[in-house]
């Protein structure tokens, strides 16, 4: 399998680090209380989970719209919006709801990074990374829907 280049290696995990502090915030109350506390309640491990999954989310759209310009067919584009649209749809109705729709965001992420990938519109080392990243986004989710 081909090597992951070190800039979206570095930068990959270096976004991990929101997910990574809510996790370790659900499981330590007194690190998202002492964090609430400095910066402000929006700032509270579960909801930074939840805002900062949407935002990644949306994100990862629009990688997969750079990924579709590769492509002329309409299918790539369409499913490059389909993680936003989630987002913006599914999103909300309280803590748990929303973490769950975060959850599942994820989940369908990967799915369309691999139909990117079996069209040959990604980069070779793209799942490697994918892969290692997602599998940590959905651990820090489940531990803010199970903790």
């Amino acid at each position: 399998m081909t090597q992951i280049p070190r800039a979206p290696l570095l930068l990959g995990l270096a976004g991990l680090l929101p997910f990574l502090w809510a996790a370790a915030g659900i499981l330590v109350p007194a690190l998202s209380d002492a964090t609430v506390s400095i910066l402000g309640a929006r700032f509270n491990a579960p909801y930074v989970l939840i805002s900062y999954g949407t935002v990644i989310m949306c994100f990862m759209s629009g990688v997969l719209w750079g990924f579709a310009t590769k492509s002329e067919r309409l299918v790539p584009y369409a499913m490059s919006t389909m993680p936003a649209l989630w987002a913006f749809f599914a999103i909300g109705g309280g803590e748990r709801q929303a973490t769950s729709a975060v959850l599942v965001g994820f989940v369908l992420v990967f799915l369309c990074d691999l139909q990117f990938a079996v069209w040959r519109l990604t980069p070779p080392w793209w799942i490697k990374l994918r892969t290692l990243l997602t599998a940590i986004v959905l651990a820090c989710l489940a531990i803010g829907l199970f903790a």
